[in-house]
């Protein structure tokens, strides 16, 4: 057996919205242990520098692997855009973005070539899913949308009422004239709201979300390098570990409602010992 395969899994997210990410990998590999951070204290990132996104990210996977991961999973579209080729050339284990595999899932699924993106202001204006998108098919045509006021309302726990509807048709009211086959969902928080999204954009689009999109390819990145870790009857206590940088007000009672089960194992890492994890 590769003792490596014992290893957890390293997912990282400038806040909470990463949560969603961390919620598919346990659907989907329920027998692998994950360490989640969060970078609660300096998000978000998208208002940020690109230096200091990557170094923000270069601290964090060098957190992650003082606690022995197997491979990174870089759970921000921002840091996505900005940090993952930078932190690739770095270090020699697996490091995975959102982008990639949320942009081959959508390519898969249009066939007649059109697709939709929604995402934040930052993601969007970066273009990263267009470039991952036009890179797996230059023919596509692509239609984007920022959509800043669903972040608040999804940690909020806004209710799916007249209010949210009113918002989403808003935001997605383009996409009726220039209509998609796929829809990808280019933030960690919108799954949450995939079903009222679904209402407003038809039952005849395909929503892609990057999360579910991520753990598949996270699935068949370990079994490709035999990486899996193979369940025993001597396992023991496999708890996944989740680490912030600050606790915000009602943290863990919202990151409990986004991971659907209570929140264990939190701790806090202070700034000044994240920072000493920087390198050059």
């Amino acid at each position: 057996m590769n003792q490596a395969a014992e290893n957890p899994i390293g997912i990282f997210d400038s806040g909470l919205g990463g949560i969603s990410v961390v919620r598919a990998v346990m659907d989907l590999l329920p027998h692998e242990r994950l360490i989640y951070f969060g970078d609660t204290a300096r998000v978000p990132y998208g208002s940020k520098s690109n230096e200091t996104v990557r170094r923000f990210s270069r601290q964090i996977v060098n957190f992650l692997l003082d606690h022995d991961v197997k491979m990174v999973v870089v759970a921000c579209n921002t840091a996505s855009a900005i940090a993952l080729d930078d932190l690739r050339g770095r270090w020699d284990l697996p490091i995975l973005g959102v982008i990639e595999p949320g942009a081959t899932a959508a390519v898969n699924k249009s066939p007649s070539q059109r697709v939709g993106v929604i995402g934040t202001t930052s993601t969007i204006h970066s273009g990263a899913y267009e470039r991952a998108l036009l890179a797996r098919n230059p023919d596509l045509q692509i239609q984007s949308k920022e959509c800043p006021l669903l972040v608040p309302l999804v940690e909020e726990g806004w209710p799916e009422d007249d209010v949210l509807n009113g918002v989403l048709t808003r935001y997605l009211s383009g996409f009726k004239q220039f209509p998609v086959e796929s829809l990808i969902l280019g933030c960690t928080h919108y799954p949450y709201l995939k079903d009222a999204i679904q209402r407003v954009v038809g039952a005849d689009v395909n929503l892609i979300d990057s999360g579910e999109e991520t753990a598949r390819v996270v699935q068949e990145i370990l079994a490709g390098k035999k990486l899996m870790h193979v369940p025993e009857t001597h396992d023991g206590d496999r708890k996944h570990h989740f680490y912030v940088s600050d606790f915000p007000q009602r943290f863990q009672e919202t990151a409990a409602r986004f991971l659907g089960r209570p929140l264990e194992n939190l701790f806090r890492v202070e700034l000044e010992v994240l920072e000493s994890y920087s390198v050059g």
